[in-house]
């Protein structure tokens, strides 16, 4: 039996997918020490973190940490590389343009390249502001390097995320897992003994095992098999995030992928396209109480050309405030539903993931250490929310399902980051930020967001100056593409790499 004061030594995770293959190894591979025995479970079509093909750019230092390749994470995986999201009909009267990862500009003196930028945008006569950010060029040209083999200096801040072929990036994880030591036990959860205490005393299989640990991780989804014994206390995000269904399908690959996926607005919410080297893959996320099932089923279809599953995904947005109750912590869609514009859910997982090993407690989980993880992973999650509700709030189109969005009573911390953009073009940065500050640029002046005024500051450099400035940059990016050899070549160069 464990003293108040041991350490934890066992670990068993509940869930099979790409969520708990990743608990389990990476547990496994940086704190050798435990023992991590994993139950795999059937992950619903609900977990999103463990089924959508969009990944964010944290997903490579995830892989680096655990000492995974390119080679092993994204080509032996059929997956390919993502640079942004390119938006489409998300504002009337706006051009489509691209969310890309990086920086975008640089700066002007001792002033934000952006607030530059909005003081010649308020005269009409300025170019996007996607045209000063690398990412975006190298993705509208479907060119690409690594950052830190860019051949210009100009792209060596850029980052990219991954179109994860879902099925073989499962495989993967489980291979890498077991490699590192993970124990596999196969079985279906039947009962979870809870004590007095809120601590989980152990799970029961259906064929009878019993299974002890000093800590469980449940990765089993929305229905968090195992945290929700404990209890259910979840904030509900439904009021603020309409959407609530998915239905999605397979096709056949483009002759050459993207390096984005596509965002496009649709009635009553959103559609995607996404493509990696064997396959493409289309969605759709829609409010029920605006877009009815055949509705959106007849739109998927007339995009992609397949038929849709007859049921579609049900999501309920919302989170859980207390991830991490006793021994047992919840990760991925067992503590954070969200629809998946702008591919946050594995990330969070992830995070959740680098945070448990980070915070690991002693075998009695102290409650002011449980509060502080729970204290991070709750202001994580508020502003991925944030970031997402962001998108609906600076909407402008004229379905009912949008005048809606638009009107949706915001939640302070977001309320209040727009009412400062909007006076002055300034931005607050909040502790566990997911997304940079450049990407909430990218989506603000993407929707044609403007600042009310213009900071005074940006007066100590010349408008004319400016202007030419900012015309040597985009120069300077046009240029530089040449350079860099299309995504075709690149995907070609590595797979040599990996028959050597």
């Amino acid at each position: 039996m464990s003293g108040p004061l041991a350490p934890i030594r066992t670990v068993l995770v509940v869930g099979g997918g790409i969520v708990g293959w990743s608990a389990a190894a990476a547990l496994r591979r940086k704190m050798p020490w435990l023992t991590v025995t994993i139950v795999p479970q059937a992950e619903p079509a609900s977990s999103l973190a463990d089924t959508m093909p969009c990944a964010l750019p944290s997903i490579m230092g995830f892989h680096a940490d655990l000492g995974l390749s390119d080679q092993d994470a994204v080509l032996r995986t059929g997956s390919t590389n993502r640079l942004g999201t390119l938006f489409s009909g998300w504002a009337e009267k706006q051009p489509d343009y691209i969310h890309s990862y990086g920086a975008h500009g640089q700066p002007l003196g001792a002033i934000s390249f952006h607030l530059h930028w909005a003081r010649l945008a308020a005269s009409g006569a300025e170019s996007p502001f996607e045209s000063y950010a690398p990412a975006a060029a190298l993705a509208r040209a479907g060119r690409l390097a690594p950052p830190s083999a860019t051949p210009d200096i100009l792209f060596a801040g850029f980052e990219y995320g991954l179109q994860l072929d879902v099925a073989r990036y499962r495989a993967m994880m489980r291979a890498f897992a077991l490699h590192c030591g993970v124990h596999e036990q196969a079985g279906t959860v039947a009962s979870v003994a809870v004590r007095e205490t809120g601590f989980i005393d152990h799970i029961t299989l259906e064929d009878g095992a019993r299974i002890e640990a000093d800590l469980f991780i449940d990765c089993t989804g929305p229905g968090a098999a195992l945290r929700s014994a404990i209890d259910d206390d979840r904030e509900d995000w439904s009021g603020q995030l309409a959407c609530d269904r998915i239905l999605h399908v397979e096709g056949p690959p483009p002759a050459s992928p993207p390096l984005y996926d596509s965002v496009t607005a649709a009635p009553g919410g959103w559609r995607w396209s996404v493509a990696t080297t064997e396959r493409s893959l289309h969605g759709i996320c829609y409010a029920s109480a605006f877009c009815d099932d055949a509705t959106a089923a007849r739109q998927l279809r007339l995009a992609s050309g397949a038929d849709a599953p007859a049921a579609p995904i049900v999501i309920a947005a919302g989170t859980r405030r207390a991830p991490w109750r006793g021994n047992c912590v919840a990760v991925g869609d067992a503590a954070t539903a969200i629809e998946p514009l702008e591919w946050s859910n594995l990330h969070l997982a992830h995070s959740a993931i680098d945070r448990i090993i980070a915070m690991m407690p002693g075998a009695d989980c102290a409650p002011v250490e449980l509060a502080e993880f729970n204290r991070q992973s709750y202001a994580e999650a508020m502003r991925v929310r944030d970031f997402v509700l962001l998108h609906y709030a600076t909407s402008s189109r004229s379905e009912p399902f949008w005048r809606a969005a638009a009107k949706t009573a915001l939640p302070h911390s977001l309320a209040h980051s727009l009412a400062l953009f909007r006076e002055r073009g300034r931005l607050p940065v909040y502790e566990e930020e997911t997304f940079a500050r450049d990407s909430w640029l990218a989506v603000l002046f993407g929707q044609g967001v403007l600042p009310r005024r213009i900071d005074p500051l940006t007066e100590a450099v010349p408008a004319m100056e400016v202007a030419q400035a900012m015309a040597r940059l985009r120069g300077a990016i046009e240029a530089a593409l040449p350079q860099f050899p299309t995504h075709a070549d690149y995907l070609a160069a590595q797979t040599r790499q990996i028959a050597r």
